[in-house]
């Protein structure tokens, strides 16, 4: 297996993140989107200080992290939600375990207090990924989307701060 490391995302990995999220999209199961966003679509809906990806020993960008503010509001602005996608080939790597614990150090530094996300009951492996990164199930809505021509339920987690009050 080889090594893995998280840095920041750059503008120069933009191909290698939309062609894995696109890859995450294609497999059914990441979001309600089907088609990933153009870059600076994605530059201006992610916040710039908590962005990574994880490369291979050959430089090889396998997998990202980034979060969104959930609202404008001043009283949410300790609130991320966030999105992990990791390329398919590189799946069980320990990819998505390295780029949650970046992210979460990162946004515990500049004060976020919650990260959150929305998970399709269906990605066990996300749901796994979460649970042992410190998230836990806030509650599921049910039947809020159509998705393909589905129905489609989404789990809802959140990471507390223990360090940030």
């Amino acid at each position: 297996m080889a090594e893995l490391t998280v840095r920041p995302m750059t503008t120069e990995d933009a191909d290698a993140v939309l062609a894995i999220y696109q890859a995450g999209l294609d497999a059914g199961d990441a979001s309600f989107e089907t088609a990933a966003p153009t870059w600076p679509a994605f530059d201006a809906a992610k916040l710039a200080d908590h962005r990574f990806v994880a490369v291979d020993t050959d430089g090889a960008v396998i997998g990202w992290v980034a979060v969104s503010p959930t609202s404008t509001r001043a009283v949410y602005a300790g609130v991320v939600e966030h999105s992990v996608y990791v390329n398919p080939a590189a799946q069980g790597r320990g990819a998505g375990r390295l780029l949650l614990a970046a992210l979460i150090a990162s946004t515990e530094a500049s004060g976020v207090w919650t990260i959150q996300s929305g998970v399709f009951p269906e990605n066990t492996a996300s749901l796994a990924l979460h649970r042992r990164a410190g998230f836990r199930v806030i509650g599921t809505r049910e039947r809020v989307g159509r998705h393909h021509g589905r129905w489609r339920d989404v789990i809802l987690l959140e990471r507390r701060s223990p360090t940030v009050d």
